[in-house]
Protein backbone atom coordinates (compact mmCIF):
# COMPACT_ATOMS: atom_id res chain seq x y z
CA UNK A 1 0.00 0.00 0.00
CA UNK A 2 1.71 3.61 -1.39
CA UNK A 3 0.74 6.38 1.04
CA UNK A 4 0.87 10.07 -0.17
CA UNK A 5 1.79 12.29 3.53
CA UNK A 6 -0.22 14.99 1.27
CA UNK A 7 -2.98 13.96 0.42
CA UNK A 8 -4.03 11.56 3.80
CA UNK A 9 -7.91 11.40 4.76
CA UNK A 10 -9.04 13.68 7.70
CA UNK A 11 -11.40 11.01 8.99
CA UNK A 12 -9.74 9.59 11.85
CA UNK A 13 -11.73 5.95 11.29
CA UNK A 14 -10.27 6.38 7.84
CA UNK A 15 -6.97 6.64 9.72
CA UNK A 16 -7.72 4.12 11.79
CA UNK A 17 -8.24 1.64 9.33
CA UNK A 18 -5.20 2.31 7.14
CA UNK A 19 -2.73 1.34 9.98
CA UNK A 20 -4.72 -1.80 10.90
CA UNK A 21 -3.99 -2.45 7.37
CA UNK A 22 -0.42 -1.13 7.12
CA UNK A 23 0.31 -3.37 10.48
CA UNK A 24 -1.05 -6.84 8.62
CA UNK A 25 0.79 -5.85 5.65
CA UNK A 26 4.19 -5.56 7.71
CA UNK A 27 3.36 -8.56 9.65
CA UNK A 28 2.65 -10.68 6.88
CA UNK A 29 6.41 -9.19 5.00
CA UNK A 30 8.14 -9.79 8.47
CA UNK A 31 6.68 -13.81 8.26
CA UNK A 32 7.91 -13.95 4.66
CA UNK A 33 11.05 -12.25 5.81
CA UNK A 34 11.41 -14.88 8.54
CA UNK A 35 10.73 -18.05 6.20
CA UNK A 36 12.93 -16.88 3.53
CA UNK A 37 15.87 -16.13 6.25
CA UNK A 38 15.26 -19.62 7.43
CA UNK A 39 15.46 -21.20 3.84
CA UNK A 40 18.70 -19.44 3.58
CA UNK A 41 20.27 -20.13 6.19
CA UNK A 42 19.32 -24.21 5.32
CA UNK A 43 20.75 -23.63 2.14
CA UNK A 44 23.80 -22.22 3.55
CA UNK A 45 24.33 -25.06 5.96
CA UNK A 46 23.51 -27.78 3.40
CA UNK A 47 26.90 -26.20 0.77
CA UNK A 48 29.43 -25.12 3.33
CA UNK A 49 28.28 -26.25 7.30
CA UNK A 50 28.09 -29.54 9.02
CA UNK A 51 25.56 -32.38 8.44
CA UNK A 52 25.91 -33.08 12.41
CA UNK A 53 22.82 -31.67 14.41
CA UNK A 54 24.94 -30.82 17.24
CA UNK A 55 23.18 -28.38 20.28
CA UNK A 56 25.25 -26.03 21.83
CA UNK A 57 25.48 -24.89 25.41
CA UNK A 58 23.72 -21.94 24.60
CA UNK A 59 20.75 -23.87 23.43
CA UNK A 60 20.43 -26.10 26.48
CA UNK A 61 20.68 -22.96 28.84
CA UNK A 62 17.63 -21.59 26.89
CA UNK A 63 16.01 -24.82 27.51
CA UNK A 64 17.22 -25.08 31.26
CA UNK A 65 15.63 -21.32 31.59
CA UNK A 66 12.24 -22.11 30.12
CA UNK A 67 11.88 -25.76 31.99
CA UNK A 68 12.54 -23.36 34.92
CA UNK A 69 9.98 -20.82 34.01
CA UNK A 70 7.39 -23.32 33.99
CA UNK A 71 8.27 -24.91 37.47
CA UNK A 72 10.21 -28.12 36.53
CA UNK A 73 13.64 -28.20 36.43
CA UNK A 74 15.57 -31.13 35.07
CA UNK A 75 16.55 -32.18 38.48
CA UNK A 76 12.50 -31.83 39.74
CA UNK A 77 11.60 -34.31 37.03
CA UNK A 78 14.64 -36.60 37.61
CA UNK A 79 13.59 -36.67 41.14
CA UNK A 80 9.45 -37.11 40.09
CA UNK A 81 10.61 -40.25 38.08
CA UNK A 82 12.25 -41.71 41.03
CA UNK A 83 15.77 -42.55 38.60
CA UNK A 84 18.66 -43.46 40.85
CA UNK A 85 22.02 -43.18 40.25
CA UNK A 86 22.58 -45.74 37.02
CA UNK A 87 19.87 -44.25 35.35
CA UNK A 88 19.92 -41.98 32.40
CA UNK A 89 18.45 -39.23 33.51
CA UNK A 90 20.13 -39.35 36.37
CA UNK A 91 22.83 -36.39 36.86
CA UNK A 92 26.39 -36.77 35.73
CA UNK A 93 28.87 -37.08 38.20
CA UNK A 94 32.27 -35.38 37.43
CA UNK A 95 34.69 -38.05 36.47
CA UNK A 96 38.02 -38.36 39.05
CA UNK A 97 40.89 -36.92 37.69
CA UNK A 98 43.54 -39.75 37.30
CA UNK A 99 47.01 -39.38 35.59
CA UNK A 100 46.61 -40.72 32.08
CA UNK A 101 48.99 -43.19 30.89
CA UNK A 102 50.37 -42.13 27.54
CA UNK A 103 49.44 -44.78 24.47
CA UNK A 104 52.01 -46.06 22.48
CA UNK A 105 52.13 -44.70 19.02
CA UNK A 106 53.72 -47.60 17.49
CA UNK A 107 52.30 -49.38 14.28
CA UNK A 108 49.77 -52.01 14.77
CA UNK A 109 50.81 -55.33 14.35
CA UNK A 110 50.21 -57.08 10.93
CA UNK A 111 47.18 -59.51 10.94
CA UNK A 112 47.51 -63.88 11.05
CA UNK A 113 45.39 -64.13 8.16
CA UNK A 114 47.42 -62.25 5.73
CA UNK A 115 49.73 -64.93 3.80
CA UNK A 116 53.63 -65.14 5.17
CA UNK A 117 57.00 -65.57 2.82
CA UNK A 118 59.53 -66.43 4.51
CA UNK A 119 63.16 -65.27 2.90
CA UNK A 120 65.84 -66.22 5.04
CA UNK A 121 69.29 -63.87 5.23
CA UNK A 122 72.31 -65.84 5.81
CA UNK A 123 76.13 -64.35 6.24
CA UNK A 124 78.67 -65.52 3.80
CA UNK A 125 81.58 -67.46 5.61
CA UNK A 126 83.99 -65.04 5.86
CA UNK A 127 81.59 -63.16 7.62
CA UNK A 128 80.43 -66.05 10.22
CA UNK A 129 84.57 -65.97 11.53
CA UNK A 130 85.17 -63.65 14.89
CA UNK A 131 87.30 -61.01 13.91
CA UNK A 132 89.22 -61.62 17.19
CA UNK A 133 89.80 -65.51 17.28
CA UNK A 134 88.96 -66.45 13.72
CA UNK A 135 86.93 -69.39 14.48
CA UNK A 136 83.55 -69.95 12.92
CA UNK A 137 80.76 -68.54 15.17
CA UNK A 138 77.62 -70.66 16.19
CA UNK A 139 74.24 -69.68 15.72
CA UNK A 140 72.09 -68.60 18.36
CA UNK A 141 68.96 -67.12 17.47
CA UNK A 142 67.17 -65.11 14.30
CA UNK A 143 66.14 -61.58 14.78
CA UNK A 144 62.47 -61.45 12.22
CA UNK A 145 61.17 -58.22 11.31
CA UNK A 146 57.93 -57.75 8.86
CA UNK A 147 57.23 -55.55 5.48
CA UNK A 148 54.03 -55.53 3.49
CA UNK A 149 53.80 -55.99 -0.04
CA UNK A 150 51.20 -55.51 -2.32
CA UNK A 151 50.44 -58.50 -5.18
CA UNK A 152 48.30 -57.01 -7.68
CA UNK A 153 45.49 -58.62 -8.71
CA UNK A 154 45.15 -60.54 -12.35
CA UNK A 155 43.25 -62.04 -15.00
CA UNK A 156 43.52 -65.54 -15.80
CA UNK A 157 41.62 -67.86 -18.42
CA UNK A 158 40.40 -70.81 -17.76
CA UNK A 159 40.18 -73.58 -20.32
CA UNK A 160 37.32 -75.91 -20.61
CA UNK A 161 38.70 -79.20 -22.22
CA UNK A 162 36.38 -81.23 -22.98
CA UNK A 163 37.36 -84.81 -24.13
CA UNK A 164 35.46 -86.10 -27.11
CA UNK A 165 34.88 -89.82 -28.05
CA UNK A 166 33.14 -91.43 -30.83
CA UNK A 167 32.87 -95.31 -31.98
CA UNK A 168 34.43 -96.65 -35.08
CA UNK A 169 31.50 -97.97 -35.86
CA UNK A 170 30.01 -94.90 -36.13
CA UNK A 171 27.02 -95.44 -33.79
CA UNK A 172 28.31 -93.03 -31.49
CA UNK A 173 29.85 -89.43 -29.94
CA UNK A 174 30.04 -88.35 -26.40
CA UNK A 175 31.53 -85.19 -25.16
CA UNK A 176 32.54 -84.88 -21.69
CA UNK A 177 29.96 -81.95 -19.73
CA UNK A 178 31.42 -78.92 -18.40
CA UNK A 179 30.55 -76.96 -15.49
CA UNK A 180 27.56 -74.38 -16.05
CA UNK A 181 28.26 -70.79 -16.13
CA UNK A 182 26.19 -67.84 -15.05
CA UNK A 183 25.86 -66.14 -17.98
CA UNK A 184 25.03 -69.22 -21.15
CA UNK A 185 28.60 -69.16 -23.55
CA UNK A 186 29.55 -65.82 -21.89
CA UNK A 187 33.25 -65.50 -21.16
CA UNK A 188 33.23 -64.16 -17.81
CA UNK A 189 32.88 -66.28 -14.78
CA UNK A 190 31.64 -66.27 -11.46
CA UNK A 191 34.40 -64.60 -9.57
CA UNK A 192 34.75 -61.74 -12.56
CA UNK A 193 30.81 -61.24 -12.18
CA UNK A 194 31.42 -60.66 -8.50
CA UNK A 195 33.91 -58.19 -8.84
CA UNK A 196 32.15 -56.08 -11.51
CA UNK A 197 28.62 -55.93 -9.19
CA UNK A 198 30.83 -55.23 -5.47
CA UNK A 199 33.06 -52.33 -7.34
CA UNK A 200 30.43 -50.99 -8.61
CA UNK A 201 27.74 -51.40 -6.12
CA UNK A 202 29.85 -51.43 -2.57
CA UNK A 203 32.98 -49.61 -3.40
CA UNK A 204 30.95 -46.95 -5.89
CA UNK A 205 33.60 -47.57 -8.66
CA UNK A 206 31.77 -46.84 -12.34
CA UNK A 207 31.86 -49.70 -14.70
CA UNK A 208 33.89 -46.77 -16.86
CA UNK A 209 37.03 -46.59 -14.02
CA UNK A 210 36.38 -50.52 -13.95
CA UNK A 211 36.99 -50.56 -17.86
CA UNK A 212 40.75 -48.39 -17.35
CA UNK A 213 41.76 -50.66 -14.74
CA UNK A 214 40.66 -53.81 -16.54
CA UNK A 215 42.77 -52.45 -19.57
CA UNK A 216 46.14 -52.11 -17.19
CA UNK A 217 45.58 -55.52 -16.52
CA UNK A 218 45.97 -56.49 -20.36
CA UNK A 219 41.87 -57.20 -20.75
CA UNK A 220 39.75 -54.50 -22.92
CA UNK A 221 36.22 -54.66 -21.51
CA UNK A 222 34.05 -52.04 -22.83
CA UNK A 223 31.61 -50.56 -20.15
CA UNK A 224 28.84 -51.71 -22.63
CA UNK A 225 29.53 -55.36 -22.06
CA UNK A 226 29.85 -55.20 -18.09
CA UNK A 227 26.59 -53.50 -18.04
CA UNK A 228 24.97 -56.25 -19.90
CA UNK A 229 26.98 -58.61 -17.73
CA UNK A 230 25.18 -56.99 -14.59
CA UNK A 231 21.69 -57.40 -15.76
CA UNK A 232 22.12 -60.84 -16.88
CA UNK A 233 23.74 -61.24 -13.37
CA UNK A 234 20.43 -59.71 -12.06
CA UNK A 235 18.14 -61.75 -13.77
CA UNK A 236 20.11 -64.74 -12.57
CA UNK A 237 19.66 -64.32 -8.63
CA UNK A 238 16.02 -62.73 -9.47
CA UNK A 239 14.46 -65.75 -7.70
CA UNK A 240 16.58 -65.39 -4.79
CA UNK A 241 16.32 -61.63 -4.89
CA UNK A 242 12.32 -62.28 -4.20
CA UNK A 243 13.39 -65.10 -1.48
CA UNK A 244 15.47 -62.29 -0.07
CA UNK A 245 12.30 -60.07 -0.22
CA UNK A 246 9.99 -62.77 1.75
CA UNK A 247 12.95 -62.79 4.28
CA UNK A 248 13.19 -59.49 4.85
CA UNK A 249 9.04 -59.30 5.10
CA UNK A 250 8.71 -61.35 7.65
CA UNK A 251 10.81 -59.32 10.18
CA UNK A 252 8.57 -57.85 13.11
CA UNK A 253 9.64 -54.32 12.29
CA UNK A 254 10.46 -52.91 8.92
CA UNK A 255 12.07 -49.34 8.58
CA UNK A 256 11.68 -47.84 4.78
CA UNK A 257 12.94 -45.06 3.29
CA UNK A 258 13.72 -43.84 -0.36
CA UNK A 259 16.42 -41.56 -2.16
CA UNK A 260 16.16 -39.93 -5.91
CA UNK A 261 18.13 -41.04 -8.56
CA UNK A 262 18.77 -39.43 -12.55
CA UNK A 263 17.25 -42.13 -14.69
CA UNK A 264 18.70 -41.53 -18.27
CA UNK A 265 15.80 -40.89 -20.99
CA UNK A 266 15.91 -41.15 -25.06
CA UNK A 267 12.95 -39.31 -24.79
CA UNK A 268 14.35 -36.39 -23.12
CA UNK A 269 16.49 -33.93 -23.11
CA UNK A 270 17.80 -34.31 -19.92
CA UNK A 271 17.65 -36.64 -16.81
CA UNK A 272 14.23 -37.78 -14.88
CA UNK A 273 14.01 -38.85 -11.33
CA UNK A 274 13.41 -42.34 -9.95
CA UNK A 275 13.26 -43.37 -6.74
CA UNK A 276 15.11 -46.08 -5.09
CA UNK A 277 13.68 -47.65 -1.62
CA UNK A 278 15.05 -49.35 0.50
CA UNK A 279 13.38 -52.18 2.91
CA UNK A 280 15.43 -53.18 6.10
CA UNK A 281 14.76 -56.32 8.15
CA UNK A 282 15.97 -57.97 10.91
CA UNK A 283 17.93 -60.36 8.87
CA UNK A 284 18.08 -58.57 5.06
CA UNK A 285 17.46 -55.54 3.39
CA UNK A 286 16.15 -54.65 0.20
CA UNK A 287 15.87 -52.10 -2.49
CA UNK A 288 13.54 -51.86 -5.02
CA UNK A 289 13.71 -48.83 -8.05
CA UNK A 290 10.17 -47.04 -9.09
CA UNK A 291 10.34 -44.85 -11.97
CA UNK A 292 8.37 -41.97 -9.38
CA UNK A 293 7.50 -41.74 -6.16
CA UNK A 294 3.85 -42.79 -6.49
CA UNK A 295 2.33 -44.79 -3.68
CA UNK A 296 1.76 -47.57 -6.20
CA UNK A 297 5.57 -48.39 -5.37
CA UNK A 298 5.76 -49.11 -1.93
CA UNK A 299 2.45 -50.64 -1.87
CA UNK A 300 2.77 -52.99 -4.28
CA UNK A 301 6.23 -54.66 -2.53
CA UNK A 302 4.41 -54.12 1.16
CA UNK A 303 0.91 -56.15 -0.39
CA UNK A 304 1.82 -58.99 2.14
CA UNK A 305 3.75 -57.48 4.68
CA UNK A 306 1.67 -57.55 8.27
CA UNK A 307 3.64 -56.04 11.22
CA UNK A 308 5.42 -52.22 11.91
CA UNK A 309 6.15 -49.95 9.51
CA UNK A 310 8.89 -47.51 9.94
CA UNK A 311 9.09 -44.33 7.94
CA UNK A 312 8.79 -40.84 7.73
CA UNK A 313 5.06 -39.05 7.12
CA UNK A 314 5.33 -39.52 4.03
CA UNK A 315 1.67 -39.41 2.94
CA UNK A 316 2.03 -42.50 0.29
CA UNK A 317 1.77 -44.59 3.27
CA UNK A 318 -1.33 -43.07 4.99
CA UNK A 319 -3.51 -44.61 2.84
CA UNK A 320 -1.81 -48.14 3.90
CA UNK A 321 -2.12 -47.57 7.88
CA UNK A 322 -5.81 -46.78 7.09
CA UNK A 323 -6.75 -49.59 5.86
CA UNK A 324 -7.61 -52.29 8.38
CA UNK A 325 -7.17 -55.16 6.45
CA UNK A 326 -3.49 -54.25 5.51
CA UNK A 327 -2.24 -55.52 9.25
CA UNK A 328 0.30 -52.60 9.10
CA UNK A 329 0.81 -50.29 12.38
CA UNK A 330 2.93 -47.20 11.55
CA UNK A 331 5.99 -46.23 13.47
CA UNK A 332 7.25 -42.50 13.63
CA UNK A 333 10.89 -41.31 13.18
CA UNK A 334 11.88 -39.00 15.91
CA UNK A 335 15.30 -37.95 13.92
CA UNK A 336 12.94 -36.56 11.33
CA UNK A 337 10.73 -34.59 14.11
CA UNK A 338 14.24 -33.45 15.70
CA UNK A 339 15.50 -32.15 12.27
CA UNK A 340 12.82 -29.58 12.07
CA UNK A 341 13.26 -28.06 15.21
CA UNK A 342 16.52 -28.16 14.85
CA UNK A 343 16.41 -26.20 11.06
CA UNK A 344 14.03 -24.00 13.30
CA UNK A 345 16.47 -22.38 15.64
CA UNK A 346 17.45 -19.29 13.47
CA UNK A 347 13.46 -18.31 13.53
CA UNK A 348 12.57 -18.57 17.55
CA UNK A 349 15.42 -20.56 19.38
CA UNK A 350 13.29 -19.90 22.53
CA UNK A 351 10.44 -21.55 21.63
CA UNK A 352 12.08 -24.75 19.68
CA UNK A 353 15.34 -25.13 22.21
CA UNK A 354 12.61 -26.67 24.75
CA UNK A 355 11.97 -29.14 22.42
CA UNK A 356 15.27 -30.12 21.41
CA UNK A 357 15.84 -30.47 25.16
CA UNK A 358 12.90 -33.25 25.61
CA UNK A 359 14.01 -35.46 22.48
CA UNK A 360 17.97 -34.82 23.65
CA UNK A 361 16.54 -36.73 27.00
CA UNK A 362 14.42 -39.56 25.25
CA UNK A 363 17.73 -40.18 23.16
CA UNK A 364 19.76 -40.70 26.30
CA UNK A 365 17.56 -42.78 27.76
CA UNK A 366 17.82 -45.12 24.09
CA UNK A 367 21.29 -44.88 24.52
CA UNK A 368 21.48 -46.67 27.77
CA UNK A 369 19.57 -48.88 26.00
CA UNK A 370 21.21 -49.70 24.08
CA UNK A 371 22.90 -53.43 24.50
CA UNK A 372 19.90 -54.28 26.68
CA UNK A 373 16.97 -57.12 26.19
CA UNK A 374 13.73 -56.48 24.97
CA UNK A 375 12.40 -56.69 28.00
CA UNK A 376 14.72 -54.55 29.94
CA UNK A 377 14.58 -51.82 27.19
CA UNK A 378 10.53 -52.08 27.38
CA UNK A 379 10.65 -51.72 31.09
CA UNK A 380 13.38 -48.21 31.24
CA UNK A 381 11.20 -46.87 28.37
CA UNK A 382 8.09 -47.42 30.21
CA UNK A 383 9.54 -45.91 33.82
CA UNK A 384 11.45 -43.02 31.95
CA UNK A 385 10.50 -42.27 28.39
CA UNK A 386 6.81 -42.08 28.99
CA UNK A 387 6.60 -39.48 31.39
CA UNK A 388 9.04 -37.08 28.91
CA UNK A 389 6.91 -38.14 26.05
CA UNK A 390 4.24 -36.46 28.03
CA UNK A 391 6.36 -33.61 29.21
CA UNK A 392 7.01 -32.88 25.55
CA UNK A 393 3.31 -33.06 24.60
CA UNK A 394 2.24 -30.98 26.94
CA UNK A 395 5.04 -28.27 26.16
CA UNK A 396 4.14 -28.67 21.98
CA UNK A 397 0.26 -27.91 23.29
CA UNK A 398 1.47 -24.93 24.81
CA UNK A 399 3.57 -23.61 22.36
CA UNK A 400 1.62 -24.24 19.42
CA UNK A 401 -1.17 -21.49 20.40
CA UNK A 402 1.55 -19.06 20.75
CA UNK A 403 3.27 -19.60 17.01
CA UNK A 404 1.96 -19.04 14.10
CA UNK A 405 1.02 -21.85 12.06
CA UNK A 406 2.87 -21.13 8.94
CA UNK A 407 5.85 -20.01 10.73
CA UNK A 408 9.08 -22.83 10.51
CA UNK A 409 8.74 -23.51 14.41
CA UNK A 410 4.61 -23.58 13.73
CA UNK A 411 5.46 -26.17 11.05
CA UNK A 412 7.70 -28.11 13.26
CA UNK A 413 5.01 -28.54 15.97
CA UNK A 414 2.44 -29.21 13.85
CA UNK A 415 4.31 -32.06 12.08
CA UNK A 416 5.17 -33.51 15.95
CA UNK A 417 1.82 -33.31 17.39
CA UNK A 418 0.03 -34.33 13.96
CA UNK A 419 2.45 -37.51 14.05
CA UNK A 420 2.14 -37.99 17.91
CA UNK A 421 0.39 -41.69 17.85
CA UNK A 422 3.27 -43.13 15.41
CA UNK A 423 6.34 -41.15 17.25
CA UNK A 424 5.33 -42.22 20.76
CA UNK A 425 4.92 -45.97 19.83
CA UNK A 426 8.47 -46.82 19.86
CA UNK A 427 8.19 -46.78 24.29
CA UNK A 428 5.61 -49.99 24.10
CA UNK A 429 7.83 -52.29 22.34
CA UNK A 430 11.16 -53.08 23.52
CA UNK A 431 11.61 -54.16 19.61
CA UNK A 432 10.73 -51.31 18.12
CA UNK A 433 13.60 -48.30 17.87
CA UNK A 434 13.20 -44.54 18.13
CA UNK A 435 13.82 -43.05 14.41
CA UNK A 436 14.18 -44.05 11.17
CA UNK A 437 17.63 -44.11 10.92
CA UNK A 438 18.72 -47.52 10.13
CA UNK A 439 16.74 -47.08 6.79
CA UNK A 440 18.69 -43.53 6.27
CA UNK A 441 21.97 -45.43 6.66
CA UNK A 442 21.00 -48.26 4.46
CA UNK A 443 20.08 -45.30 1.37
CA UNK A 444 24.12 -43.81 1.95
CA UNK A 445 26.03 -46.20 -0.28
CA UNK A 446 23.59 -44.49 -3.09
CA UNK A 447 23.62 -41.11 -2.50
CA UNK A 448 27.44 -41.90 -2.51
CA UNK A 449 27.54 -43.90 -5.26
CA UNK A 450 24.97 -41.50 -7.56
CA UNK A 451 27.98 -39.37 -7.31
CA UNK A 452 30.29 -41.49 -8.93
CA UNK A 453 28.32 -43.31 -11.83
CA UNK A 454 25.77 -40.13 -11.83
CA UNK A 455 22.88 -41.77 -13.52
CA UNK A 456 21.09 -45.06 -14.39
CA UNK A 457 20.93 -45.89 -17.90
CA UNK A 458 17.50 -46.68 -17.88
CA UNK A 459 14.35 -47.99 -15.54
CA UNK A 460 16.06 -51.20 -16.36
CA UNK A 461 19.10 -50.37 -14.94
CA UNK A 462 17.38 -48.73 -12.03
CA UNK A 463 15.63 -52.45 -11.51
CA UNK A 464 19.62 -54.11 -12.08
CA UNK A 465 20.91 -51.77 -9.19
CA UNK A 466 18.40 -52.74 -6.42
CA UNK A 467 18.50 -56.46 -7.29
CA UNK A 468 22.32 -56.62 -7.18
CA UNK A 469 22.86 -54.08 -4.37
CA UNK A 470 20.11 -55.72 -2.24
CA UNK A 471 22.41 -58.60 -2.08
CA UNK A 472 25.40 -56.43 -0.89
CA UNK A 473 23.60 -54.68 1.62
CA UNK A 474 22.14 -58.08 3.54
CA UNK A 475 25.58 -59.62 3.06
CA UNK A 476 27.20 -56.50 5.33
CA UNK A 477 23.97 -56.75 7.48
CA UNK A 478 24.71 -60.23 8.36
CA UNK A 479 29.28 -59.43 8.76
CA UNK A 480 29.79 -61.98 4.99
CA UNK A 481 32.01 -60.76 2.51
CA UNK A 482 30.05 -59.91 -0.36
CA UNK A 483 32.33 -61.02 -3.28
CA UNK A 484 32.95 -64.76 -2.00
CA UNK A 485 29.17 -64.79 -1.17
CA UNK A 486 28.20 -63.46 -4.84
CA UNK A 487 31.09 -65.84 -6.59
CA UNK A 488 29.96 -68.48 -4.32
CA UNK A 489 26.28 -68.24 -5.61
CA UNK A 490 27.12 -67.83 -9.08
CA UNK A 491 28.84 -70.80 -9.25
CA UNK A 492 26.35 -73.14 -7.95
CA UNK A 493 22.65 -70.96 -8.43
CA UNK A 494 21.77 -72.75 -11.85
CA UNK A 495 21.92 -76.20 -10.37
CA UNK A 496 20.16 -75.27 -6.98
CA UNK A 497 17.56 -77.23 -6.31
CA UNK A 498 14.74 -74.52 -6.38
CA UNK A 499 13.28 -75.80 -3.06
CA UNK A 500 16.75 -75.38 -1.28
CA UNK A 501 17.00 -71.77 -2.50
CA UNK A 502 16.78 -70.32 0.81
CA UNK A 503 20.15 -71.98 1.99
CA UNK A 504 22.09 -69.17 -0.22
CA UNK A 505 20.19 -66.03 1.26
CA UNK A 506 23.24 -64.03 2.87
CA UNK A 507 22.22 -65.06 6.58
CA UNK A 508 21.49 -68.59 5.84
CA UNK A 509 25.27 -68.96 3.56
CA UNK A 510 27.04 -67.17 6.62
CA UNK A 511 25.83 -70.69 8.57
CA UNK A 512 26.31 -73.17 6.65
CA UNK A 513 29.64 -71.82 5.50
CA UNK A 514 31.01 -70.82 9.04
Amino acid sequence: MKIDPANLPDNPEVLRQMVVDLTTQLDEHERRYQRVQNILEQLLRWRFGQKREKLDERQMFLFAVQWEAEGRSAQQLAEELGLDDDDPLAPEEEPELKPSKRRGHGRKPLPKSLTRERIEHELSEGERQCPQCTQPMAKIGEEVSERLEYVPASLKVIEDVRAKYACTCGGGLKTAPKPSQPIEKGVAGASLLAQVAVSKYADHCPLHRQEGIFQRHGAEISRKTMCGWMQQTAELLTPLYERLKEQALDSKVVQTDDTTVAVLDRKLTKTRTGRIWTYVGSEATVYDYTPTRKRAGPEEFLKDYRGYLQADAYAGYDQLFKEPDRGLVEVGCFAHARRKFFETRSSNLPCVAPALGYIGLLYRIERKAREWTTAERLELRERCAAPVLEELRAYLERARVAVLPKSPEGGAIGYTLSNWDALSRYATDGDLAIDNNGAERSLRGVAVGRKNWMFFGSDGGGRTAAVLKSFIASCQQSKVEPWAYLRDVLECIATHPVKALNELLPANWKSASA
